[in-house]
């Protein structure tokens, strides 16, 4: 969909919206995560569709945190998504807000409704509560405290606000219908008891509002148009609706129109952060930022560049089909834009030592290559061959079948931007395996061409033996073998693919590499697409696999 005007079913009702004449030509939008933990790529999709909806329209998007759970809740995660954000390449402005900016309000909605008769103190525990809810084809059982009267559910709100009751004691609920057949209609709990510093307002606060009663009243609050959410919500839509017609006098004029869409969902992971972080929290994986994990961060640092990012929701599209994009397509997705964009370099991922005999002793050579062939003005760049240097183990084979086109005894390859070779010895340890290889070259094929126009069956890359930088690489594969791995039922840990994550130390690199900074990217020429970690340091340069050169993880 990239470069075109995009059509999906919400754009087609805010596009009637406007048409219509409703809110008064505003498209106003807003992104309402919560800060318990890092943003995961279905995050990425909600970010784009709310500031592109809100940009096509001429409207606005704004950053609204709903920090409505303080002991789960951090201001590590609001900077955390800030930066994702703003590295998706989306500006709030001067729009930024939170779900506590509105405390003070939200309370006297409460007290509004309970002096109204619409909400009530309830002295069950949230055992009970949950017991007398009922189920989806029975209805629920008043509560014992439901019919008390304002004055005295007045009191034990304003007690339950001073802190005279401890957690858990009482609890806050809309008096709605326990029969209605929504189960979110039946006296939601709107406030609970919790004695919790609050990331923002410290102790002020011994309760604190639900995410159902302070979700759909902030946005009435910032005059958001279109509410734009997963499907999972729309259940919840009548309950806001409730809400935001109970208190319209004190709300303002605006009428958030909520709309659902399919949530995104991707093979061979999980898209849930309560399962993120339990990956976190068991060990199985190094942190919200682990390169395995779907986080924003994490394909951040594994070198996944946001426009691929953007370019993978266009795909996945905006529906209301609940459906699970295969994993493949990401990959694919990123290639594509790495292969324009992504500078060449060479890299031995598992050395075999290979000598040219004829070289001249003690002489080396600059030789010059390309940069990327698919962007000319990348230019090149000038890479040092000497007579010892480095080949992949897996490009040399003494036995070779019919179709093997690399280095065998006998016979000629092409060392990329260099010279012809033909393998003449092989040097063994002592318990068999190969030591190292002695060819000579030709020095007719300087740049990798032959005057008399011949051609060898296969080309290699390399790196000279005296001249390489030293290198850790990581390469990540898919976090879980399973495709669906949260339907497995088990733990999670114990699902991750032990393959997912390979170290290799000391791999000889271009000497560029060495100075190499967190974030560059480069393709490693017929290994795959490798980013520089924020692990680097001054003496050895870390690289993180971002993407293999095909799909060839699932064969």
């Amino acid at each position: 969909m990239s470069g075109g005007k995009k059509r999906d079913f919400i754009r087609e009702i805010i596009a009637g919206d406007l048409s219509a004449g409703k809110n008064g030509g505003r498209v106003v939008t807003r992104f309402p995560p919560e800060p318990n933990g890092c943003l995961h790529i279905g995050h990425a999709k909600s970010i784009c569709l709310n500031f592109s909806v809100a940009e096509e329209n001429s409207g606005i998007c704004k950053l609204r945190f709903d920090d409505t759970n303080p002991g789960k809740e951090s201001g590590e995660f609001v900077e955390s998504i800030k930066e994702d954000v703003r590295w998706l390449g989306f500006d709030w402005e001067d729009r930024l807000c939170f779900a506590s900016d509105y405390f003070d309000k939200l309370f006297e909605c409460a007290v509004y409704l309970t002096e109204k008769g619409l909400a009530y103190v309830d002295d069950q525990s949230s055992d009970e509560i949950r017991r007398l809810r009922g189920t989806l084809t029975e209805p629920g059982h008043d509560s014992p405290f439901r019919d008390r009267p304002p004055e005295k559910n007045l009191d034990l709100l304003k007690q339950m606000k001073d802190g005279g009751f401890g957690e858990g004691e009482k609890a806050l609920r809309a008096k709605i219908d326990m029969a209605a057949g929504n189960i979110n209609m039946r006296d939601p709990v709107i406030y609970r008891i919790l004695k919790t510093p609050h990331h923002r307002t410290g102790e002020k606060w011994n309760i604190y509002p639900t995410y159902d009663f302070a979700h759909p009243l902030s946005d009435a609050i910032e005059g958001v148009t279109h509410s734009l959410c997963t499907l999972e919500f729309e259940d919840h839509r009548p309950l806001y609706d409730w809400f935001v017609e109970k208190l319209s006098h004190r709300l303002g004029s605006s009428r958030p129109r909520q709309i659902e869409f399919s949530r995104l969902d991707i093979s061979h992971t999980v898209m849930s952060k309560r399962l993120l972080s339990e990956l976190v929290e068991n060990g199985a994986v190094s942190g919200w930022d682990d390169p395995r994990m779907p986080t924003i961060s994490g394909m951040r640092r594994r070198g996944y560049p946001p426009e691929a990012i953007k370019d993978f929701c266009d795909k996945a599209g905006v529906t209301k089909q609940k459906s699970t994009i295969e994993l493949e397509l990401l990959e694919h997705t990123v290639r594509e834009r790495l292969n324009k964009t992504a500078p060449r370099r060479m890299a031995v991922l598992d050395p075999l030592k290979l000598v040219i005999t004829n070289y001249p002793p003690d002489s080396e050579e600059m030789l010059p290559a390309v940069n990327n062939p698919e962007d000319p003005s990348a230019g090149s760049r000038q890479v040092p061959f000497s007579g010892v240097l480095y080949i992949e183990r897996d490009d040399f084979m003494e036995n070779p079948p019919k179709k093997f086109h690399r280095l065998s005894p006998g016979t000629e390859v092409r060392l990329r931007y260099a010279y012809f070779i033909t393998c003449e010895e092989v040097v063994k340890n002592d318990d068999g395996s190969i030591r190292e290889l002695r060819c000579r070259y030709d020095p007719q094929t300087r740049g990798g061409n032959a005057p008399d126009g011949r051609k060898p069956r296969g080309t290699i890359h390399w790196v000279s033996a005296g001249h390489a930088a030293r290198a850790e690489v990581r390469l990540y594969d898919r976090l879980f073998e399973e495709k669906t791995p949260s339907a497995s039922g088990g733990p999670l840990k114990e699902l991750v693919n032990p393959a997912s994550l390979e170290i290799l130390k000391d791999v000889p690199v271009e000497p560029s590499l060495a100075d190499s900074q967190p974030g560059d990217i480069f393709q490693f020429e017929r290994k795959g697409y490798f980013a520089a970690d924020e692990d680097s340091s001054g003496m050895r340069p870390v690289f993180n696999r971002t993407a293999t050169l095909r799909d060839s993880w699932k064969k």
